[in-house]
């Protein structure tokens, strides 16, 4: 096991573009992303920060290029994150930190300090679909565009067949990426990843710069390959969990919602038919009252007419159809005694 994989396993990206054996590898991908034709490769050095830990993983590559005072941060990722850039602010700041105190600069001075100028590069060879290239901003986690820090990482789609331009610039990351779609595609046919792996190195053309590389680690390379492929089917067992999880918090609330507006719009509507119903009923009780009040009425007046005329109080009853109570009353009323 080689002694990049002391602590922890490092991604195959890592193993090829952060190899002190073959910086070569890594100068060319250097100059490809900032157009430049460096040809030393002995100009870049590697620079880690120990028991940084992201996700379980140490950060995938770092590089202090001292060229034209230039730090490069480099990540790969196989899942999209929207929220390294915030990532790299940290990592940035320790690298910062152990840059100052290699080099013995006084930070309280009264002096300008001149440090290496930072640029963050994302290599995304996810399976989602993102663009070639994308821009990610730290402000977009706080949502202002005044604050005070402003990080941005440029995240660039390295799967086989994107990014053609880069890729033709850099032979060895055009090979990293057919090797990785490779891969994937054995996996799909083979259902082994060891299978994968070695099938996929055997089908490398000769002429490709990383075969030989390859060969000689195939052990730790099908170990990194692993691990990350682990990693991902966490990531989304993780996902699929959170998402049911979800659903059902949301199914949940939904019945609740539901429940509450039913018995509000049942409310509501019961209020509104009781009103109908107590219109529809009131106005046949004050018809039927109205029509009981205008029948008294009449009776009373048929009552006082016969009053006036003196007739008997049995035949006055017997027409008016009032009581003899009723017909008592109306005469004390006019003043008329009854005997």
């Amino acid at each position: 096991m080689s002694q990049t994989n002391k602590k922890h396993k490092d991604r195959l990206f890592k193993f090829i573009f952060g190899n002190e054996e073959h910086k070569e590898w890594t100068l060319s991908l250097y100059n490809a992303l900032n157009g430049s034709n460096y040809a030393d490769p002995e100009v870049i050095e590697f620079t880690t920060i120990d028991d940084v830990i992201y996700m379980g993983t140490k950060n995938d590559v770092s590089l202090l290029v001292m060229i034209d005072s230039t730090m490069e941060l480099w990540e790969q990722q196989s899942s999209f994150n929207p929220n390294l850039p915030v990532r790299f602010l940290v990592y940035a700041g320790q690298l910062y930190d152990k840059y100052m105190t290699e080099k013995d600069i006084y930070r309280y001075g009264r002096r300008l300090n001149k440090l290496p100028k930072p640029k963050c590069i994302c290599f995304y060879n996810g399976t989602g679909s993102q663009p070639e290239e994308k821009v990610l901003r730290l402000s977009d986690a706080f949502g202002a565009d005044d604050g005070d820090i402003e990080v941005t990482v440029r995240m660039l789609n390295i799967n086989y067949g994107r990014n053609k331009n880069l890729m033709e610039a850099c032979k060895s990351l055009e090979e990293y990426a057919w090797l990785i779609d490779r891969i994937r595609v054995n996996q799909k046919t083979m259902g082994n990843v060891d299978v994968a792996v070695d099938a996929a190195i055997a089908e490398m053309p000769d002429d490709f710069l990383l075969k030989r590389f390859l060969i000689a680690h195939k052990a730790e390379v099908k170990g990194m390959y692993l691990t990350e492929y682990d990693e991902e089917k966490e990531r989304r067992r993780m996902l699929w969990e959170g998402r049911e999880e979800g659903r059902e918090e949301g199914r949940a609330e939904g019945l609740e919602e539901g429940r509450a507006e039913g018995r509000a719009e049942g409310r509501a509507e019961g209020r509104a038919e009781g009103r109908a119903e107590g219109r529809a009923e009131g106005r046949a009780e004050g018809r039927a009252e109205g029509r009981a009040e205008g029948r008294n009425e009449e009776k009373e007046r048929v009552a006082r007419d016969m009053l006036r005329k003196n007739l008997p109080l049995t035949l006055i009853e017997e027409i008016s159809r009032l009581s003899e109570e009723a017909i008592r009353a109306l005469a004390a009323n006019l003043g008329i005694s009854l005997a």
